[in-house]
């Protein structure tokens, strides 16, 4: 059962402007990547549940979270049909996304009240997808799109919330063009979590790239203020 309300999750991720993504079947090496993301700053973790017996993983993962990370809430993405959705959140997933609009999955979401993220790539797309009740679109793969995408979509419908992933760089000058068109959030996956961090062991490493894309984040959002 989920520990956040789909409130709280939207609030989290307003607040903080960043989602990391991140897959491993190594466990104890998730817990490791997990920690090094918190103590960062960053308190929320998308789980790209895409090998062989993930659910095995999400659930560990997310017991250590609960008990040694409060504050922590865990989601999971790559979700494709609604059994895979409902099996997750009995597992404890705090929001679901998934790759492209599915309205089965809406569905199961919007009944335990679960926050869904669906990725869109187009203004008909974002708007049955509001019209289902999502709060939080995601844009992907978002380098495809780009930062214009986003700007065209907010100059009509300013209450859209958008989070682009994939493509989605950790340099200033590119979060400053995601941010200035009016991205709610930016997921980070491989140029956060890199194979180099992985094989390195670079935890360290990984929560000052953390805290530093938080505080930049901060900054370019109190600059356009």
């Amino acid at each position: 059962m989920a520990q956040y309300s789909r409130i709280e999750v939207l609030n989290t991720m307003i607040s903080t402007g960043m989602v990391p993504l991140f897959y491993n079947k190594d466990i104890d090496l998730g817990k490791k990547v997990i920690k090094a993301c918190y103590e960062g700053g960053a308190r929320l973790m998308e789980f790209t549940a895409r090998g062989d017996f993930a659910f095995e993983v999400f659930s560990e993962l997310n017991k250590y979270a609960v008990k040694e990370l409060p504050g922590m809430i865990m989601g999971v993405g790559s979700i494709t049909d609604a059994g895979a959705a409902s099996l997750f959140m009995q597992m404890g997933a705090n929001f679901i996304v998934t790759p492209s609009l599915r309205e089965d999955i809406a569905r199961v979401c919007n009944r335990r009240k679960i926050l869904w993220s669906p990725g869109c790539g187009s203004l008909t797309e974002i708007n049955r997808a509001e019209e289902l009740g999502c709060e939080v679109i995601k844009l992907f793969p978002g380098d495809t799109y780009g930062p214009g995408f986003v700007k065209a979509i907010k100059g009509p419908q300013p209450w859209t919330s958008i989070m682009p992933t994939g493509g989605v760089g950790i340099d200033e000058p590119n979060l400053k063009m995601w941010f200035d068109a009016g991205v709610t959030c930016v997921g980070m996956g491989s140029k956060l979590i890199s194979k180099e961090v992985l094989e390195q062991k670079d935890f360290g490493g990984l929560r000052q790239s953390v805290a530093d894309i938080l505080k930049l984040i901060a900054t370019i959002r109190k600059e356009r203020q």
